[in-house]
């Protein structure tokens, strides 16, 4: 009944987890009980929903763990004219095999049983309250370290492999209409939408699924097709067409329904943006 266009647009990431690649593992796991104090390397820890037990980075907020790659520490040790030790940097994982500052959030780490989100690269520098910062007048982690929360806990170890897992955004791009939909009409949105949406994922560095689906003016396949959605938890839909005051615009009324949280402030801001220059944009009821 429906035209269903798939399109398997999958950017190639700068780096991606394989067996065939050289090995990502765990060089050392610290721990510290104050905040702006190097870490100890210890034998093992534990992961918990609020972070590394034990550690004073731990809680419920989104840097729970903080990971630095070994070529960071090398790169630094040599600009430093020291050695510098696991943990110095006041990193909870230190590893080898994986570039960290060139994963993004929303990534995962998978290590054993624990399962670890990235949440953020980098972060503000504490200059005089950083210990290696008052000694050395500079720090790596700020620029190259990275953070993650805990998805799934368990321990961690010294030379425990870990599994890169890229994320893949999945996209839905739905046109209703019901000339496109007999061929009688070209349906020019929702390919410009889907090319919009590939060129956005692509600058950003991240994996994106597309489908494209047109449809009639129909609510009940509307409705089926974003129920599907949110069962298959496609992470973005894009809906367009029948957003006017004719008497088969119907989108906005069957979103709504569906709607956890509507966010109004964006949908005015587009028809201020473009009512100004064409008053039938006014008429839009997009949600």
């Amino acid at each position: 009944k429906w035209k269903l266009e798939t399109l398997s647009w999958l950017k190639k990431p700068k780096q991606t987890f394989s067996k065939m690649e050289n090995e990502i593992k765990v060089l050392s796991v610290n721990i510290s009980e104050k905040k702006g104090t190097v870490k100890t390397p210890v034998e093992a820890i534990e992961l918990t929903e609020k972070g590394v037990k034990g550690d004073a980075h731990s809680g419920t907020w989104h840097r729970q763990v903080s990971l630095l790659g070994n070529d960071s520490i090398l790169k630094f040790q040599k600009a430093a004219n020291r050695k510098i030790n696991y943990g110095e940097f006041a990193e909870n994982i230190t590893t080898e095999g994986l570039t960290l500052y060139l994963t993004n959030p929303l990534d995962l780490l998978i290590i054993g049983d624990v399962v670890l989100e990235i949440t953020q690269i980098g972060k503000e520098c504490h200059g005089s309250s950083c210990a290696i910062f008052k000694e050395v007048g500079n720090c790596v982690m700020p620029k190259e370290g990275i953070f993650a929360r805990v998805l799934k806990n368990g321990v961690i170890r010294a030379g425990n492999s870990i599994q890169y897992l890229k994320k893949t955004f999945k996209v839905h791009v739905i046109t209703l209409s019901d000339r496109a939909s007999r061929g009688e009409y070209e349906d020019r949105s929702g390919p410009r939408i889907v090319e919009l949406t590939y060129e956005y994922f692509r600058k950003i560095n991240y994996l994106i699924e597309i489908e494209h689906t047109i449809i009639p003016d129909d609510p009940e396949a509307l409705r089926f097709l974003l129920e599907r959605a949110e069962d298959e938890m496609v992470d973005v839909v894009f809906t367009t067409g029948g957003t006017g005051i004719g008497p088969r615009d119907f989108t906005p009324d069957v979103v709504k329904d569906l709607l956890d949280k509507e966010i109004p402030g964006v949908m005015e801001a587009i028809r201020i943006k473009y009512g100004t220059e064409k008053p039938n944009a006014l008429l839009s009821r997009g949600v």
